[in-house]
């Protein structure tokens, strides 16, 4: 009897402490508290055991950014796990098609969203130094926090650019949606909310942001 209440407590560990290694854990997020801007005393990061560095993006480099999109029909945002895919459309028009990196050491959620909130640059940190997948980027580039109701927006899920890996079409994140700086860009001053003259900004109810739906289920490698 000693003996299986032994082996009893010793599963019920196993499976707390893989739950605990495994589980996506992306730091909470205050979006109150989010500026959107670059962060100059605070560049060094790490992603994966290896150290990466931010660095900001030109403006001009900004500007040359071109946005396809002229028309007045609603635009949306499909993601396609299976295939690690942005497509962005307007109406049945796709403006936009690129390569993406989802979850991997995180799941990313599927379903339909809104993006909350546009900022030009945010830091992130999550995962776990147990299994070597700890990250802390500061300066994340181009970043659009999507939420509903089922997904809140502490939980910090959003598209952004990317400086510490260029391994896009394959799974790479904890949990966001990770594509090339440029092309993040073009998506980012795509979308709405519409900044105006600003670099970063929040959806309301008279500037709505972008419908996200999110499908299909990642590669597992």
């Amino acid at each position: 009897m000693r003996t299986k209440l032994i082996i009893l407590v010793l599963f019920i560990f196993s499976i707390a402490l893989l739950t605990y290694l495994f589980s996506n854990n992306q730091r909470k997020i205050n979006p109150d508290q989010i500026t959107g801007e670059y962060d100059y005393g605070d560049t060094n990061g790490q992603y994966l055991g290896q150290k990466v560095v931010s660095s900001e993006i030109e403006t001009t480099e900004i500007d040359k950014l071109q946005v396809l999109g002229v028309n007045d029909k609603p635009k949306r945002i499909e993601i396609d796990l299976t295939n690690q895919r942005l497509y962005a459309y307007e109406g049945d028009q796709k403006i936009y098609d690129f390569l993406i990196s989802s979850g991997k050491w995180g799941k990313t959620p599927t379903g339909t969203f809104k993006i909350w909130g546009k900022f030009r640059y945010t830091k992130m940190e999550g995962g776990k130094k147990e299994i070597n997948t700890y990250y802390f980027l500061p300066n994340v580039p181009f970043v659009m926090f999507f939420a509903n109701d089922i997904v809140p927006s502490y939980k910090g899920f959003g598209i952004h650019g990317t400086y510490w890996h260029s391994n896009f079409g394959h799974p790479m994140s904890h949990g966001c949606i990770n594509m090339k700086t440029e092309e993040a860009g073009l998506i980012y001053n795509w979308t709405t909310p519409n900044l105006g003259d600003k670099k970063s900004g929040r959806a309301t109810e008279d500037n709505p942001g972008t419908e996200i739906i999110i499908y299909g289920v990642a590669p597992s490698n």
